[in-house]
């Protein structure tokens, strides 16, 4: 079965990361970073030894984001960065291929064990199975 798993932060926690705290995120520190990277890195080499990484990457700050929506006539309507009330948004997700959900979970229970600054938000690791059928009515 197919999961995407994905991690969650928000636009102060990409701040954090290059120096620049906020009241709920403290400044990482050039060994906190190496400290994650090296998690991840670990984690990334051990789904890619067993076959189970499909696909895995960190997403760009969400002040990069961009949405598009149409307008009643069907043309685009773009607004750039996320909208002040985002507070949580996909940090890096990984695509993987697993015997069962249980062997999933245990992998998402290893991504929420990465080394962070004391203080730093916790989010949840979501895991959500990738549909593979068609959708049917019967």
């Amino acid at each position: 079965m197919k999961y995407l798993v994905m991690v969650q932060g928000a636009q102060a926690d990409y701040e954090a990361m290059v120096g620049r705290p906020a009241a709920n995120s403290p400044a990482w520190s050039k060994a906190d970073l190496q400290a994650m990277f090296a998690h991840m890195n670990a984690i990334n080499e051990e789904l890619t030894a067993s076959g189970e990484m499909i696909d895995g990457q960190g997403l760009a700050a969400p002040s990069t984001t961009r949405f598009v929506t149409v307008d009643g006539d069907g043309k685009p309507l773009v607004t750039d960065g996320p909208y002040a009330e985002t507070k949580e948004v996909i940090a890096g997700y990984w695509v993987l291929d697993c015997a069962s959900l249980d062997r999933v979970t245990e992998i998402a229970a290893q991504v929420a064990r990465c080394p962070q600054p004391a203080g730093a938000p916790e989010y949840p690791v979501v895991i959500r199975p990738i549909d593979e059928t068609d959708p049917s009515q019967d």
